[in-house]
């Protein structure tokens, strides 16, 4: 029986990716973390186990890890996350895939292509549902265009999006630094939450606010697509979160450095949510638009879809391509992000097997 280690697996995110393999697949997943889980195991059922297991404890990841098919490291915030997860994957010749959602931790993660290549690992990063599925999207979008020239993806988010904590901290990590973002053919810096923007979701959200926010995506797509743009905005309802997030994003960054800080302003969110969730849902809408040329004419390619949890979604993105891997149906040696790798074909079949489909609209 093939084993999947999923590295930070008694979370909420990585709980979500258990279940969806253990749901489409007939390997045994051991789920870890530092405290401990078997309570958690116990609830996913006979092919689920817990290990115990500390990032820092480099003998016993090593040992985890050479022990593996396949490791998925849904441990974050990856902010400051080294890249030694996927460094032993590469040597044990083990296959890997993470939730990453950080451009920082992006940079780490590809230096390690080649080597990768040539162990034979296909290691894909960023699989969530953003980064991840939303990644998908903007390829489905740039194949509908001979040329695409302008990339478009907003995301909405209901409440905690039902992803737990590690997920507000990373919100708030996200506002500390000014980032580079792709336009008119160059990288020019923008400020987090910032540049308000209306855009229309699908039912049942309709128009939200949403603002740039510095998300992996508007790394890698300018690097996996030749186009001249690339907008990545983000959005919360009810709206006074994203009143909230604005006026955090205006304090003194020296401010928001501290991790102090950061920790009361998650906490705080965390359990606004708890109260709020029960009226908004914790679902995600996202939305591709991708503008450029078909036929010699001026022709936008959209894209939107809406998951009623989001930390069910990630599930769904890692999951689908852990299926593909495990059976032996996907297989691309290297570190690459979701666009650059995984075909458009796959997706969308992997995505309706999970009762999910991606809407798509082509206009002049």
């Amino acid at each position: 029986m093939q084993k999947v280690l999923i590295i930070g697996g008694t979370g909420r995110i990585g709980q979500s990716v258990a279940k969806d393999i253990l749901s489409h697949t007939d390997a045994h997943v051991i789920i870890t973390g530092r405290q401990v889980g078997q309570t958690v195991a116990d609830k996913l059922g006979s092919r689920a186990t817990f290990q115990a297991l500390d990032l820092a404890n480099y003998e016993g990841l090593k040992s985890a890890v050479a022990a593996a098919d396949l490791v998925i490291h849904t441990a974050g915030p990856f902010h400051d996350r080294n890249a030694q997860v996927l460094q032993l994957c590469i040597d044990n010749g083990v296959n890997y895939l993470d939730v990453s959602d950080h451009r920082s931790f992006t940079n780490k993660a590809v230096a390690y292509r080649e080597d990768a290549i040539a162990n034979n690992v296909t290691a894909i990063i960023n699989t969530g549902v953003f980064p991840g599925i939303s990644n998908s999207m903007v390829r489905q979008d740039v194949e509908a265009l001979d040329q695409a020239e302008h990339i478009h993806l907003s995301y909405v988010v209901a409440g905690s999006g039902g992803a737990g904590l590690t997920v507000m901290r990373t919100t708030f990590l996200g506002l500390q630094n000014t980032f580079d973002v792709w336009r008119s053919g160059q990288w020019v810096s923008a400020e987090p939450y910032s540049k308000r923007e209306v855009i229309h979701f699908p039912k049942p959200y309709g128009p939200v606010n949403v603002f740039w926010f510095d998300v992996p995506e508007a790394l890698t797509l300018a690097q996996s697509f030749d186009v001249q743009t690339v907008i990545t905005k983000f959005g919360s309802v009810p709206e006074i979160y994203n009143v909230l997030t604005w006026l955090t994003a205006r304090l003194p960054k020296a401010l928001l450095r501290k991790r102090s800080v950061i920790e009361f302003f998650s906490w705080g969110s965390y359990r606004c949510t708890e109260f709020s969730d029960r009226f908004t849902g914790t679902g995600v809408a996202m939305r591709s638009e991708v503008k450029g040329l078909k036929d010699g004419k001026p022709t936008t390619a959209c894209s939107t879809l809406v998951v009623d949890d989001t930390a069910i979604a990630a599930g769904y993105g890692t999951g689908s391509i852990a299926q593909l891997i495990l059976s032996g149906q996907f297989s691309k040696p290297g570190v690459w992000p979701v666009e650059a790798s995984f075909p458009t074909d796959l997706c969308q079949s992997m995505l309706k097997l999970r009762g999910v489909n991606i809407e798509q609209q082509i206009f002049n």
